[in-house]
């Protein structure tokens, strides 16, 4: 919707997703350098309200990004102890030895963690760095430049009719431009996508 105008805000670095790999980029971001402006857009009402839960955490990525995550109060409470692995059948179950696993499958080390809450841990290490997170700002259309390039984003778009079109009672959200924009949505991001095919990102690519 070129033709609209809307209210911009300019930023560094605008940031679409406040998942693990849009907060640890926008932390790394200031540690380099304190003075950028940073912003994260979170669809979710809250950070972590659009991650899977459960997960094993190999703490290797918190180490480098946060190497005192432990005195920083880290979610990373249950550690990994022991490592079973099973063949489900209609006999019911057989357990499979250790040592065939392949290295990947070894979690000692690890922690069992709630995403969720690792990812609001990280969102206050980012405030507290200067990084200022929206949540319950979706994002729904690219901005493009007057070249094509990637120029922002719009968010906080609410309202729309039925068949996704503007009414009386769209607010039509505001527009975000950086001089770089990250899109961490996860897998399948619309804008993603849209960018991908844009600038056919994916020619002679496998989809992993």
């Amino acid at each position: 919707m070129a033709d609209i105008e809307r209210e911009a805000m300019e930023y560094d670095v605008v940031i679409v997703g406040a998942g693990p790999a849009g907060l640890s980029a926008a932390i790394r971001l200031k540690q380099l350098d304190a003075d950028l402006n940073v912003v994260v857009l979170e669809k979710g009402s809250e950070v972590g309200a659009h991650i899977l839960s459960g997960a094993v955490l190999d703490p290797c990525g918190l180490d480098a990004l946060i190497p005192d995550w432990k005195e920083k109060g880290a979610p990373l409470n249950t550690a990994v102890n022991e490592d079973n692995f099973y063949m489900l059948g209609e006999a019911g179950q057989i357990r499979i030895p250790n040592f065939p696993m392949p290295p990947l499958m070894n979690n000692h080390g690890n922690y069992i963690v709630s995403m969720g809450n690792v990812c609001r841990w990280m969102a206050e290490q980012a405030e507290e760095l200067g990084v200022e997170i929206f949540p319950g700002m979706a994002c729904s259309e690219m901005v493009y430049g007057e070249n094509g390039e990637v120029k922002g984003v719009v968010a906080g778009v609410f309202g729309l009719e039925a068949d996704g079109s503007y009414g009386p009672n769209t607010e039509l959200g505001m527009e975000l431009h950086g001089k770089y924009v990250f899109l961490s949505e996860g897998v399948r991001g619309s804008l993603s996508k849209e960018v991908i095919a844009k600038y056919d990102l994916s020619a002679g690519k496998e989809p992993q």
